[in-house]
């Protein structure tokens, strides 16, 4: 699989070929494109994460890793899984410019209902297939719903992905009816069957509206390797 590199990393990865590239992170946007994502929203999504990804405090964060750079794959899922964009090496701006600008270019390629559990294991072939050694290996899966209506099963997925060594974190998208976390709401779901993994973890967008901002917050602290304020202080009660 091709990984698309800055000019100058590129020149120092020609020394051979299918030489390894190491890298602090190696990560999958799983994006939600089910029947219950409008093309509306969709784009609103990739928006999100297009934006999120150029944001200078996330770029500061991707410099500040040990290797100063991340590979990152964004992947939409629903009865099928489509590659968006392909694994891309973020080092600065520039490079996360052009992964946001082909992100926002291209069609939609996913449709029909959740297939979560394949959905996962196709995270997982993207990491094992590609040509790139990442320190870390995390899937950021994000959806609006928690059924499974074809393919693999979502705990037994999750256990086979987390067996290789991989981290899945989560984004539940909230719907104004869902009674949250105390209620057994999307949140306690996606806690409960999805993440996994060394320090696994949820970040919830309250409502569309606030997707961008929690998809920020959780591309923040998946980069930098740290939990959200709250897991951590609850991780650590006795």
């Amino acid at each position: 699989m091709r990984l698309v590199l800055p000019a100058f990393v590129a020149l120092l990865g020609a020394a051979g070929p299918g030489a390894a590239q190491d890298t602090d992170l190696e990560l999958v946007l799983l994006a939600d494109a089910s029947g219950s994502i409008t093309q509306q929203e969709l784009l609103f999504q990739r928006e999100g994460y297009a934006q999120a990804i150029t944001d200078p405090e996330v770029l500061a964060v991707i410099t500040g890793t040990a290797y100063g750079h991340i590979a990152v794959t964004y992947v939409e899922w629903a009865a099928n899984q489509a590659q968006v964009v392909d694994w891309t090496l973020i080092d600065g701006p520039e490079a996360a410019q052009g992964f946001a600008d082909t992100l926002l270019a291209q069609p939609r390629q996913a449709y029909g209902r959740n297939a979560i559990g394949a959905a996962l294991l196709e995270g997982l072939r993207l990491m094992d297939q590609n040509d790139i050694e990442g320190w870390r290996r995390v899937i950021d899966f994000s959806g609006d719903s928690a059924g499974n209506w074809s393919g693999p099963g979502i705990e037994e997925s999750r256990d086979q992905v987390v067996a290789q060594g991989v981290t899945i974190n989560a984004l539940p998208i909230l719907r104004p009816d869902d009674p949250g976390r105390a209620q057994g709401g999307l949140e306690a779901v996606y806690e409960r069957r999805i993440i996994g993994g060394v320090g696994a973890f949820v970040v919830t967008a309250e409502s569309r509206d606030s997707f961008a901002e929690a998809v920020k917050r959780k591309l923040i602290l998946e980069i930098s390797g740290t939990l959200p304020r709250h897991v951590a202080q609850a991780r650590q009660a006795p």
